[in-house]
């Protein structure tokens, strides 16, 4: 019997897919990476008996990088990136082992269905999957086609059963456009983002930024938000007035009527118009009209307006939005959440959709009625040519989906139906009144029929009073006529909504990728989120975005970014070459680089006024080794030393607290040790900037602690304080924390098992002795007579932190699912925390301790 693999995007569509395929009748088993299942079943495939095997990726299975010495920031000139640096791709998330996972499922297969996401993203992760599983398929016979690709927009019986029915091919073209696409983006991005980062870090202390980041996109993105920024700053406000008169329509009503001029914006001017019309008694009727108007049902939904209406109404970034409207449809209540378009195929089934929502608590009545009466036909949109507008599949409630899916799931059912709902008719009735010279309106409005708006109220025309019935020539009593000052406003910052817009209409960006950039500047604190979702620029964004006008505008003006899009997109067509654009727009790229680093100092101009040298920033807090004159704590991201005599930076952990520790000094460059914690129930550790910085040994790596420096006699390194291998993963390394006490902690200097232990100690050493069972480095640990927990009132004793059933009572496991022998507890024991207990590990017979202390250290426990 033959097998076709079939491999989806995510590990919930899979099962789903498996599940409506197999109508339930399928056996899972989990994969070899722990996190994807295989879903089997059996069935019929090209009229021939065989067996199905579904399973999934995590997205990307591989990501694009440089190699080498390319990925170091200091070992290479960031010009080369454009052309010189080498790319390759490597697997998006090694510990996936997803290639691995691929061809272990495709190894004897004979044909491959791709269940991928619809999309240009989809479509390369289409050739990341036949890259890694067509070499070890089973050959073809005679030039039988052995790769499908299967193209639906929801995950419904109807939808997949089709999509099974009707397999096509992968598209290339599609998939060769996010290879152009990632590589622009990597070399671009690199090469900007590293070049202004070592430049201006270097120089300023309070930037308060890890990364000063250059995008294609996400740059152009920042511009609209600071081009707003400076309007208001710019903007003067001018003083006007305006005329408002009111007239008694009868005894208890009075009618508010608007100047036909509006406002003029000289004071005498106005006080002009009020004179002349200030002692009128009567205002004359001189037209009336009453006209029927239509406010249209909306069109149809597109992700665009989905995270417009998501910021603006719901509260929701779109990043958020995006990603909860990604699990609606993996859960199988609304159609593929990404596309473009907003009009509905002539043949789209839109009585199903609206069936499925005839009994639900809240629009119950509305649908059986639009059933009943029959349906309005969608307005026509825009057809994009990728998937239908965003739909709801099924039927949810509140209490299923939770309140933030509930809230976007409730919008995209009540706009769905709104587009096959009618439209609102009311009647516009307005009155032209005469008082003295001047001319004034007053209008109003009464609902004729509600229409869609009685499924989306917040759309529904304001309620305003019916005017009084009356005729060209009758009087109304004039009761006010008053002059009023006031000033024009600036506009406001642009709400995430309003930036969306922005966007779409300049190109930037596609539907998958704008909420993406919009969150980037957000995390690079170019842009803080303030009320009403509204974007305001920071500091560093308003200088970053002046610094590009001055240097070079098409750096951040969309037209630049806009034209790559266009040509992106030929590519997906089949209409330009691939290698073509590439070489074409990195080209442009790599010229517009050499100028922005030739005039930086105009950009540095700007910087100098909004931000403080590093000398004069910061806190003395530990001595440099070189010189011997204090250094200076730089707290705003990302954290560093600075030595002003030396001029000399050194960059510290990021995320914790930096204090001096106990004025020791590094034996090897005499540079005080500071002291790197995650709080008090997290991980610390001391470390030495210079080491940190430059490391030492061959197997150490920048950015490592005195937990992880192999110095052989020092006693802050791992090997005096380092006890056995990390319970979780396998290159780490536990390691007694000296500071901690009296709330003793074992951490490892990889990940972030953190185990508490021997709480109220006076003193924990690090023995020299090893365990005879695990070959883990023995604790001596001394106690109070008062507060001992040893047993007979000892208060000294030795042994393994492991293996010890007396230590095993007094070690609280922190940060971690347990899975080391040590952690395996009955039944009372919870998950990743609890005291260690039960059986004794086992060692490989490889992993028995030599003599030497360091060997012990990477012994493997099982």
């Amino acid at each position: 019997m033959r097998t076709v693999l079939m491999v989806a995007e995510k590990p919930s569509l899979a099962q789903s897919i498996a599940k409506i395929l197999s109508r339930g009748n399928m056996s899972s088993r989990k994969g070899l990476n722990g996190t994807c299942s295989v879903h089997e079943y059996t069935g019929t495939f090209a009229g021939q008996p065989v067996r199905f095997k579904m399973t999934s990726v995590c997205g990307h299975v591989m990501t694009l990088d440089f190699l080498g010495k390319y990925n170091k920031w200091d070992k290479v000139d960031p010009a080369e990136l454009f052309s010189q640096a080498p790319t390759e791709k490597k697997e998006a998330n090694p510990k996936l082992n997803m290639v691995k996972f691929l061809q272990v499922e495709g190894k004897g297969c004979d044909y491959i269905v791709l269940w991928l996401d619809c999309d240009k993203e989809g479509e390369n992760i289409c050739f990341e999957v036949l890259d890694a599983v067509l070499p070890i398929m089973n050959p073809t016979h005679g030039g039988e086609k052995t790769v499908f690709r299967a193209r639906f927009s929801s995950i419904t019986d109807t939808d997949i059963c089709a999509a099974m029915a009707r397999l096509g091919e992968p598209d290339h073209n599609e998939a060769l456009s996010v290879d152009a696409r990632q590589e622009l983006d990597l070399r671009i991005g690199c090469a900007f983002t590293r070049f202004q980062t070592k430049y201006f870090q270097g120089k300023y202390g309070n930037l308060d930024s890890s990364l000063i980041s250059f995008g294609p996109c996400q740059t152009p993105t920042l511009g609209f938000c600071v081009e707003r920024h400076d309007k208001i700053q710019s903007f003067k406000p001018e003083t006007y007035w305006v005329l408002q008169a009111k007239v008694n329509a009868d005894k208890d009503r009075s009618l508010l009527l608007d100047w036909d001029r509006v406002r003029v914006f000289d004071r005498e001017i106005a006080q002009m118009f009020l004179n002349m019309t200030k002692l009128e008694k009567e205002a004359q009727v001189e037209a009336t009209s009453r006209k029927e108007k239509a406010k249209q049902r909306p069109l149809a939904l597109n992700t665009v307006e989905m995270l417009r209406v998501a910021s603006s109404s719901l509260g929701m970034g779109p990043q958020h939005a995006m990603q909860t409207a990604e699990r609606l449809y993996t859960q199988g209540y609304i159609s593929y959440p990404r596309t473009e378009t907003t009009h509905y195929p002539e043949n789209f089934d839109l009585k199903g959709p609206l069936r499925q929502q005839a009994n639900h608590p809240y629009w119950a009545d509305t649908v059986k009625r639009l059933l009943t009466e029959g349906i309005n036909r969608p307005r026509k949109g825009h057809d994009a040519g990728d998937h239908p507008p965003i739909t709801p599949m099924r039927s949810a409630t509140e209490a299923e989906l939770g309140s933030e899916a509930w809230r976007l799931y409730e919008y995209i059912t009540r706009h769905f139906i709104a587009t096959v709902s009618y439209d609102c008719k009311y009647l516009q009735s307005t009155i032209s009144f005469r008082i003295g010279p001047e001319h004034f309106t007053c209008t109003g409005k009464t609902v004729i029929s509600p229409g869609f708006t009685e499924i989306m109220p917040w759309q529904s025309v304001p309620l305003e009073e019916s005017l009084p019935t009356c005729q060209r020539g009758d009087t109304f009593a004039v009761s006010e006529i008053k002059m009023l000052e006031k000033q024009t406003n600036p506009p406001d910052y642009l709400t995430e909504a309003e930036l969306i817009t922005l966007m779409e209409k300049h190109g930037i960006g596609t539907d998958a990728s704008i909420p993406v950039h919009i969150n980037n500047i957000c995390q690079r604190n170019y842009v803080t989120v303030e009320s009403g979702r509204r974007l305001k620029p920071t500091n560093l964004g308003i200088v970053l975005v002046h610094g590009y006008y001055k240097i070079d505008a098409e750096l951040v003006l969309p037209t630049i970014r806009s034209a790559v899009e266009k040509q992106l997109n030929l590519i997906a067509q089949g209409k330009a070459d691939y290698r073509q654009v590439l070489g074409h727009t990195l080209d442009v790229f790599k010229r517009k680089f050499h100028y922005f680093v030739d005039s930086i100092a105009g950009m540095d101009e700007l910087m100098e006024v909004s931000f403080s040298p590093l000398a004069a920033t910061g806190k003395p807090l530990s001595r440099c080794g070189k010189c011997h004159r204090f250094m200076k704590y730089i707290q705003a991201k990302p954290s560093r030393l600075h030595c002003s005599h030396c001029d000399e930076t050194y960059t510290l952990p990021q995320n914790g607290t930096i204090k001096l520790y106990k004025e020791l000094r590094c034996p090897l460059d005499d540079f005080e040790l500071v002291l790197w914690s995650s709080g008090s129930r997290g991980k610390s550790y001391p470390l030495c900037p210079y080491c940190a910085n430059h490391p030492p040994f061959r197997d150490m790596k920048k950015g490592m602690g005195c937990n992880e420096c192999t110095h052989p006699t020092c006693q802050h390194s791992l090997s005096m304080l380092g006890i056995g291998q990390c319970v979780e993963c396998e290159s780490g390394v536990l390691v007694l924390d000296p500071t901690s006490g009296p709330k003793w902690k074992v951490a490892c200097n990889k990940c972030n098992v953190v185990a508490h232990c021997f709480e109220n100690a006076y003193r924990v050493r690090v023995s020299a002795d090893t365990c005879s069972t695990c070959e883990a480095a023995l604790l001596a640990v001394d106690f109070n007579k008062a507060k001992s927990p040893l047993p007979g009132d000892e208060t000294q004793h030795t042994g393994c932190v492991f293996c010890d059933p007396i230590f095993q009572e007094l070690v609280e496991l922190k940060h971690a699912a347990s899975c080391h022998p040590m952690h395996r507890g009955g039944p009372g024991r919870r998950q990743g925390r609890g005291r260690a207990r039960g059986r004794r590990p086992t060692v490989k017979p490889s992993a028995r301790r030599p003599k030497d202390k360091m060997s012990a250290l990477a012994a493997y426990f099982v």
